[in-house]
């Protein structure tokens, strides 16, 4: 059985963010922006955070308005995104902190805007690979 993923963006975009399970709480937070900066770091997290960081994403994604969502509660977040409503979908501003370490280089970047429905089903099947 694959791992849970999610992916935000493609390798059609200039700009895209995945965060995949590597082991039970071991996971993998990878990202590009542009083809200029890029982030790959694994990050402690366990499956109830992930789902629920899920949950919260959906939430969101269907109130239509501007939310923010943290991968896991305190200032150690190894991601945290701002959904800007755009159109029909939103665009995402992402703060990664690899080991959640404010000593080191963070990464802030914008991806999309995606569609609502799109990140909806996204989100959702996310969710539910961590049943």
């Amino acid at each position: 059985m694959d791992q849970p993923r999610i992916r935000l963006g493609d390798d059609e975009a200039s700009s895209w963010l995945e965060l995949a399970q590597q082991g039970e709480d071991d996971w993998r937070v990878t990202a590009e922006w542009c083809s200029t900066f890029t982030a790959d770091y694994s990050a402690l997290l366990t499956t109830e955070e992930a789902a629920d960081f899920a949950e919260r994403m959906l939430a969101g994604l269907a109130s239509g308005a501007r939310f923010r969502a943290a991968v896991m509660p305190g200032r150690n977040n190894p991601l945290q995104l701002v959904a800007e409503p755009a159109g029909d979908g939103y665009a995402f501003y992402a703060r990664l902190t690899p080991d959640g370490d404010d000593e080191v280089g963070r990464l802030q970047m914008d991806i999309g805007p995606v569609d609502t429905r799109e990140l909806l089903a996204l989100f959702a099947e996310f969710h539910a690979s961590l049943a």
